[in-house]
């Protein structure tokens, strides 16, 4: 129900992590060097089953909020992003007995370590998406509608903001991106607590394990001269949906988001057919040859087509050649109730979702 997290352990965490970003999340690898340090200084992070969390436990929920752009100008700090639970625990007067990541996505994944690092207590093995969202709005806790306040926020300049209440989930991100964009597009954020029961009951669970044994699957694929593409498919019973290289990219950060469009042209058995991909932080929309083909809440996931590694909306650059994959998103997110929160429309566009792996699904 507890075990250390091994330092070998710490390089597919990152590698997992960043796949399950679909693009978001921001990069793991400066928060990876992070922890990396603290192990070789002698730090052990324990990482706690959810089964193990007494209903009345106390559970801090973190991340950093902001557009993944200014995560790679702006260096991190383990006591950066300890800051806003202790300013919590301040608040509510009471200790955390647990800290988990609202996003398994990408550098949050690495976020609830550098925490524990500095804290000392626990990683819990669960998020709230399963994958990255840009909003807060967009997380199982939210689905199952838990109370979304308080929220503390913190920044290097010694600013610290506390929301005591908000009157949705929409509204807590309205505020909190307001902050967020005055601090420079780029915040140490502790979300509204949560109970060892919402935990248990509303969590996506073992998502840390899960992060950490794609990333294995990656290396090993590495090691033995094996596509680790290919790989990641059958590690996550995923889909390859376009290959080719990066054509052309527009990318703007605004409202504290990174939002733009990547074009690629295809290669190999995709030469002569285009591909578009429009993004929030993450991957949202799809587009072959202009007709949408896969939508959010299924994970969109540009991976190198040699390493295998992710490529974020942050770091896509012309010419690269790239891998377009899809892998399953948490059922909780396919719900009715879950598509309103992350489905196309949650995002503006006017398209139905329906899941690359519906016809996979009836098949069964």
């Amino acid at each position: 129900m507890m075990r250390d997290v091994t330092a070998d352990e710490l390089e597919p965490l990152a590698i997992g992590a960043w796949i399950l970003g679909t693009g978001g999340g921001g990069s793991p690898y400066l928060g990876y060097l992070n922890i990396k340090r603290l192990y070789e200084a002698g730090t052990t992070v324990s990482l706690m089953d959810p089964a193990a969390l007494d209903d009345d436990d106390l559970v801090a929920v973190v991340s950093n909020q902001g557009a993944p752009l200014v995560g790679q100008e702006r260096l991190s700090d383990p006591e950066f992003a300890a800051k806003p639970v202790r300013m919590m625990e301040d608040y509510l007067g009471r200790k955390f007995r647990a800290v988990m990541s609202v996003e398994i996505g990408g550098g949050n994944a690495i976020q609830p370590f550098l925490v524990s690092a500095v804290m000392g207590m626990p990683v819990i093995d669960a998020d709230a998406m399963g994958r990255a969202f840009p909003e807060a709005q967009m997380t199982s806790f939210a689905i199952a509608d838990l109370q979304m306040f308080p929220l503390t926020q913190a920044d290097i300049r010694d600013n610290e903001v506390i929301v005591t209440r908000a009157a949705s989930w929409k509204w807590m991100e309205r505020i909190s991106r307001k902050v967020c964009t005055e601090l420079g597009s780029i915040a140490a954020t502790c979300k509204a607590p949560r109970s060892g029961r919402e935990v248990k009951d509303h969590g996506i669970l073992h998502t840390v394990t899960k992060a950490i044994n794609l990333g294995r699957a990656v290396l090993a694929a590495r090691r033995e001269h094996r596509d680790p593409i290919d790989a990641i498919l059958r590690s996550e019973d995923g889909l390859r949906l376009f290959a080719g290289k990066v054509q052309d990219i527009e990318r703007r950060t605004t409202e504290g988001f990174l939002r733009g469009r990547a074009r690629l042209e295809g290669l190999d058995g995709d030469a002569g057919n285009g591909f578009d991909l429009d993004f929030q932080n993450e991957f949202i929309v799809g587009r072959r040859n202009g007709e949408a083909v896969i939508t959010s809440p299924d994970l969109i996931c540009v991976l190198d087509s040699v390493s295998g590694e992710a490529i974020g909306t942050e770091s896509l650059r012309y010419g690269q050649r790239v891998t377009v994959i899809a892998l399953p998103a948490p059922p909780i997110l396919l719900t009715p109730k879950g598509l309103a929160h992350v489905g196309p429309r949650a995002f503006n566009y006017d398209i139905d979702f329906v899941s690359v792996f519906d016809g996979r699904r009836a098949a069964r």
